[in-house]
């Protein structure tokens, strides 16, 4: 497939300036492309994914990359998708956000310079910056007109509503991100802009201002927006969004953010996120219909996108956790995959010095973890069977718990029943 054509059986096509030219564009040779983000926060998400991911599949065909942070962009923020004025962020932070962001990409694109085609990232506050307020008009402003601006969805649906309404500072975002587009076709000859489709607007301010002032034929491409079959909110989990920095979001978190998506959305979200083939992801498909039950589509989707965020090392704990936490073997554990355990369920302290000597009574145990209500509520749990220390049955009521149940210097993992986990933290 060209990249075009494995853009569009993967479903990300939204809208395309002049697609057959493009097309033939893309036949003569490598071209650069960008994609930009404004650095509103000190992570990406998994919503900027599909731009960004699809800069790497330009890269795979040897087109050349550029990803743009938003420093002066971001400062103004984007009206697109917005009900409201975004909280205006300080050029210290900006930069403390691109500078966090800029380790995140390097996961998602080469930026080797020995390449050919090796990813560049660019501020676009460089080039904005040193531009004064009267320039900008002169040489920006006067080739857009207000008609086109006001035509705009995100200009428009923000004009409806009369008590909120756009703020000038908001309404000429579209202009700065067009003379992002200019100035890359000028010093990298950059001849193609991709985007979410709420960003269609601007990306066209983009070639229509390129082509008055310089001539010159550059493209624009939208991919779509993503949306969940249940129609809750993609890239959002019960704790809010779900960031690429394991310090926001932890890497179990992440694989189980993919491995619980809707059985509806699960082969899309194979097609827009990961880069397996049409065959895998079609013998994929089948087995999901065949057997969902068994969730392999599901679980190829989590190991593929934990695997290029975080790297394999990583995906393996998240696996490892995982299992833990449907009972079984800690075996080959490490200490990162049992914090991930420890920080999943329900944590109690106790004393290390406790477990010298004659060590500390299972039944006392289970009941300062709040796994069992009472020491004779205790009792019958491990006379039943229900009960487990580091995934181990205890069938003797009398059990203790001594060093040697410690996990790393600090944990110890209790069970009682098929899902009530505690674990127990030395002081």
């Amino acid at each position: 497939m060209t990249i075009l054509e494995d853009l569009q059986w993967r479903g990300l096509v939204s809208d395309c300036t002049a697609k057959d030219e493009l097309a033939e564009r893309l036949e003569k040779g490598p071209l650069a492309l960008y994609s930009g983000f404004d650095p509103t926060a000190d992570s990406l998400h998994i919503g900027n994914l599909v731009p960004l991911l699809a800069l790497r599949r330009f890269q795979i065909h040897g087109h050349r990359p550029i990803a743009l942070a938003g420093g002066a962009t971001g400062s103004i923020g984007d009206p697109s998708g917005r009900a409201s004025e975004r909280q205006l962020l300080t050029t210290e932070m900006l930069q403390n956000n691109i500078s966090k962001v800029k380790a995140q990409l390097a996961r998602l694109l080469d930026f080797d310079e020995s390449l050919p085609n090796a990813a560049k990232l660019v501020d676009n506050a460089s080039w904005t910056a040193p531009i004064s307020f009267l320039d900008f008009l002169r040489e920006v402003g006067k080739h857009i007109t207000v008609n086109s601006m006001v035509a705009k969805e995100s200009v428009r649906a923000r004009m409806e509503d009369r008590e909120v309404g756009i703020s000038f500072t908001e309404f000429s975002y579209m202009l700065l991100q067009g003379h992002d587009f200019y100035h890359l076709n000028k010093e990298e000859n950059c001849e193609l802009q991709i985007g979410g489709s709420d960003q269609w607007g601007n990306i066209t301010v983009g070639t229509e201002l390129t082509r008055k002032k310089s001539g010159n034929t550059v493209y624009g491409l939208t991919l779509p927006l993503i949306t969940n079959s249940d129609g809750s909110k993609f890239g959002k989990s019960v704790d809010g969004a779900v960031w690429l920095d394991p310090s926001k979001t932890s890497v179990y978190r992440f694989y189980q953010y993919w491995i619980n998506v809707d059985d509806r959305d699960v082969i899309k979200y194979l097609k827009y996120f990961t880069f397996l083939d049409s065959a895998a992801i079609d013998e994929l498909e089948n087995k999901h219909q065949e057997n969902p039950g068994a969730r392999e589509a599901h679980h190829a989707l989590a190991l593929e996108m934990t695997s290029l965020v975080h790297g394999q090392a990583a995906t393996e704990d998240a696996i490892k956790a995982s299992r833990i936490l449907f009972g079984g073997g800690l075996e080959g554990i490490t200490e990162s995959a049992f914090k991930d355990v420890a920080a999943e369920i329900p944590n109690a302290s106790i004393q290390k010095s406790e477990l010298d000597g004659e060590g500390v009574p299972v039944i006392e145990a289970l009941v300062a973890a709040g796994l069992s209500s009472s020491k004779g509520q205790a009792r019958k749990d491990i006379q039943g069977g229900g009960v487990n220390v580091n995934n181990i049955r205890v069938q003797d009521p009398q059990a203790k718990l001594t060093t040697s149940d410690v996990h790393f210097d600090q944990y110890i993992l209790l069970r009682r029943g098929k899902k009530n986990y505690a674990a127990l933290t030395l002081e």
